[in-house]
């Protein structure tokens, strides 16, 4: 396992797009801003990148890509779930190829496996790499939880299983998995005004969407709260919370792109179908949310 640190302020990337076409220029600039602002880590094609609507080539040039630009100053957590476990293999062995640090298997979506066809594909899928792996458990889009004695089962047999992160906008699962596993499972919110409360109760950072945007105050955030400096944390919990709300206004990652746009760090805020940009009405509310964070 390579030794590379998973914990503190992770960015879930964009995938900018200029036309029908990944934006690599845009990308490269993206990742300059995660690496200016001291991010810990950054995540492409994940559910922020857009990875649904991705090509299989695609897919993986964005992952190459991203270790090119890293140059190794950040650990890159390629994103290579999928719901068929043959295709997750095949992006998990690519992306070891391309240099990536770390994986990020989300839970297969839309087919609903039972918690021992969880067991079995991530078993296939760390039997394959000595990667960390870190496990992304979403409920809202995959209807399905990865259970804590699965977590226990999976940590007990793989050492490079100690990793998750916990989307399920819920505190009492970090409370669950921590009085399970303690140290051995290394928590990381999925939701940026989730962050606090989970670090509180023990998780050790945040794979965010906002980061993208505003990576200095979040690894700022996210570094105090490790610090257990809940009080100056807080403060910038507050000042950003209408921020963390307002770019789930539309589906993720459509407001971020537009605030990324917006903020020249990307210069189109394209998504593709079957997602579409922000109405006026979404647009209004995310403009004011960032004004109000100073953004």
């Amino acid at each position: 396992m390579k030794p590379r640190p998973l914990t503190g302020a992770i960015t879930a990337l964009a995938t900018p797009f200029r036309g029908k076409d990944v934006s690599f220029g845009d990308l490269k600039k993206l990742v300059e801003h995660q690496i200016r602002g001291g991010i810990d880590g950054i995540v492409p094609v994940g559910t922020t990148g857009e990875s649904p609507t991705l090509t299989s080539e695609e897919h993986m040039d964005v992952i190459r890509a991203t270790v090119e630009f890293s140059r190794g100053r950040t650990p890159v957590i390629a994103g290579t779930g999928s719901n068929s476990t043959a295709e997750a293999l095949e992006y998990s062995k690519a992306a070891d190829e391309a240099g990536a640090d770390a994986l990020l298997i989300v839970t297969p979506y839309y087919n609903k496996p039972s918690q021992e066809g969880l067991f079995r594909h991530y078993a296939a899928i760390a039997d394959s790499t000595d990667l960390p792996i870190v496990l992304y458990s979403i409920p809202s889009r995959c209807s399905i939880e990865i259970g804590v004695p699965l977590l226990e089962r999976l940590r007990s047999r793989y050492s490079n299983i100690a990793w998750i992160k916990e989307a399920g906008g819920s505190v009492d699962r970090v409370d669950q998995i921590k009085r399970a596993l303690g140290d051995d499972m290394v928590v990381l919110s999925g939701d940026d005004s989730l962050t606090l409360a989970f670090m509180a109760s023990g998780a050790e950072g945040v794979i965010s969407v906002a980061s993208n945007l505003i990576p200095r105050d979040i690894v700022r955030m996210v570094h105090l709260a490790r610090e257990n400096d809940f009080a100056a944390a807080t403060r910038i919990h507050r000042r950003l919370y209408p921020l963390f709300r307002a770019l789930f206004v539309d589906p993720n990652p459509v407001p971020l792109k537009a605030a990324l746009a917006k903020a020249g760090v990307i210069s189109s805020e394209a998504v593709r179908l079957p997602l579409v940009t922000m109405g006026s009405d979404a647009r209004k509310a995310l403009n004011k949310a960032l004004a109000e964070a100073r953004v």
